[in-house]
């Protein structure tokens, strides 16, 4: 009987924490793996200026950069236009970066390097 009592209880913890966990999967535009294959980032290592293609046009558009360690280094808000954006990096020290792209079309993650 304590078996049975003990197995139900970690049933019902398991479905009752599924229950309240956020379905992340819902929290606004979602990038397709057709779609986000289309992403191009060049030149890569970069200098001065990293190159975005492959982006839906948006009036608007919430652009990071965070260093690897998820620290945001400098942010904007810009129209892509042209289906690309160009971001300016000549201030970021060398190392790896993360830029995202968040507008109503698209939510973008992507990795790149500065020289």
């Amino acid at each position: 009987m304590k078996k049975y009592f003990l197995s139900f209880l970690l049933l019902s913890a398991g479905l009752l924490a599924t229950a309240q966990t956020p379905d992340l999967r819902n929290d606004g535009p979602e990038v397709t793996e057709q779609y986000s294959a289309k992403v191009k980032v060049f030149p890569n290592p970069a200098t001065n200026l990293v190159n975005i293609l492959g982006l839906k046009n948006t009036a608007r558009a919430a652009i990071e950069i965070f260093d690897i360690y998820g620290n945001t280094v400098s942010a904007y808000h810009w129209a892509i236009r042209r289906n690309a954006v160009n971001i300016p990096i000549s201030s970021l020290e060398p190392g790896a970066y993360i830029v995202s792209i968040v507008s109503e079309q698209q939510r973008i993650r992507i990795k790149f390097y500065k020289k």
